[in-house]
C-alpha cells in the first residue's frame, strides 16, 4: 500500500479512537483485518455464547467460523435453511447473549456510531442486553458527521445490501436510495450512539482497511 495512504488511515483511525474514548466507549485501532480477528479471539472468552447479528465486515474477518471451531456457541440467524420462526427465535436469544458482535454503518470523527436497521434486532442488541458488545468498523466507514453518515447509508450501504439480500427495493436497481415505502424496505430504524449506553460494555475496533458495505 502507498505509504502516504497508510499514514492517513492510521492518523484517521487514531483520531476516531480518541473521539470514541472521550464518549466512554472502549476503542482500539488496528492496521489490518487479521489484527482485528486476533483481538476479537483474544477478548472473547472461550465459554461465551456469542450473538451475531449479520455483518459483511465480520464475514470478511471470518470470525464466526473461528469462534465455532474453538467451541463458542454462536447464535447466528443468517445461517442458510432456517425457517422464519427459527430466525426470530435466534434474534431474540441474541439479545441476552454473553457477547454480541456487529459491524456499523458509519462512525463519525466525533466518535458517534450511526446505524440503520430493518428489524431492529441488530441495533437493539448493540444498545442493551448482552454483557459485552464488540463493533468492528473499517476505515472506509469513517465520516465527518451524522449528516454524512446518513448520506453514506443512502448511497453506499443500503443499495448494495438490498442487492446482496435479494430485496426488490428500488435502490437495488437505481444504486441510490429513493426513500421507498414498500413492505421490504430495510431502512426503517436509525440509531445514533452519541455516547456509550450506560449499562452496556461496548468495545469498538477500528481497522485501517476497507471492510463491509
Amino acid at each position: 500500500m502507498n505509504e502516504a495512504v497508510q499514514w492517513h488511515r492510521n492518523a484517521l483511525g487514531e483520531k476516531v479512537v480518541n473521539a470514541l474514548t472521550k464518549n466512554n466507549f472502549t476503542a482500539t485501532y488496528v492496521s489490518t483485518r487479521q489484527e482485528a480477528l486476533d483481538k476479537l479471539l483474544e477478548l472473547i472468552p472461550v465459554t461465551a455464547t456469542v450473538g451475531f447479528g449479520g455483518s459483511v465486515t465480520l464475514d470478511q474477518l471470518g470470525v464466526v467460523a473461528r469462534l465455532e471451531e474453538r467451541g463458542n456457541p454462536v447464535l447466528n440467524h443468517t445461517k442458510p435453511g432456517l425457517s422464519p420462526q427459527d430466525m426470530r427465535s435466534i434474534r431474540r436469544q441474541q439479545l441476552v447473549a454473553d457477547v454480541y458482535l456487529s459491524g456499523t454503518n458509519a462512525v463519525t470523527l466525533n466518535g458517534e456510531l450511526v446505524n440503520v436497521d430493518a428489524t431492529g434486532n441488530r441495533v437493539g442488541a448493540m444498545l442493551f442486553g448482552p454483557d459485552q458488545v464488540f463493533i468492528v468498523v473499517g476505515i472506509n466507514k469513517v465520516v465527518k458527521d451524522v449528516a454524512e453518515a446518513e448520506s453514506r447509508v443512502r448511497v453506499w450501504a443500503s443499495p448494495p445490501n438490498n442487492k446482496r439480500l435479494g430485496y426488490p427495493n428500488p435502490c437495488a436497481k437505481t444504486g441510490v436510495c429513493v426513500d421507498c415505502q414498500g413492505p421490504t424496505r430495510i431502512c426503517n430504524i436509525t440509531t445514533i450512539m452519541h455516547k456509550r449506553p450506560r449499562m452496556t460494555d461496548v468495545h469498538v475496533i477500528v481497522v485501517g482497511e476497507e471492510l463491509g458495505l
